[in-house]
């Protein structure tokens, strides 16, 4: 049996880039109503990618993760790259981006995150 995976990238869609060093943590339950155990962590590279993820313990039927924005965000800001206005709110509007999705056995879920200061849209990717 083929194990069942889990990626993700970040696209910053307010300058049409990867966004790189965004913390992303794993967890897994098994049942709708299971307590959710981490399993892993890992940060965007600069394609916007976490490849490495470890492979989904066996029974695991959802996965959440957790993308830590708002230090990405802080330091854009910092680093003055932003094509947008630089002076908008106080900083973004979500400072973490949960998403959370069921899963089936022996399959690979690629999770893409189209992110900006003040929106953010996921969806199950190939």
């Amino acid at each position: 049996m083929t194990d069942t995976s889990v990626s993700t990238h970040v696209l910053d869609t307010s300058v049409g880039r990867p966004a790189e060093g965004v913390p992303v943590r794993l967890s897994v339950r098994g049942g709708a109503h299971a307590e959710w155990t981490a399993h892993g962590a890992s940060s965007t590279d600069a394609d916007g990618r976490c490849k490495d993820l470890p492979a989904l313990p066996e029974g695991t039927t959802h996965v959440r993760l957790l993308f830590e924005v708002e230090p990405y965000f802080e330091k854009k800001q910092a680093d003055v790259q932003q094509d947008a206005p630089a002076n908008r709110d106080s900083g973004p509007f979500f400072p973490e981006v949960t998403v959370t999705f069921a899963v089936r056995p022996g399959e690979h879920h690629h999770v893409p995150l189209l992110l900006n200061p003040f929106g953010y849209s996921v969806y199950r990717g190939s």
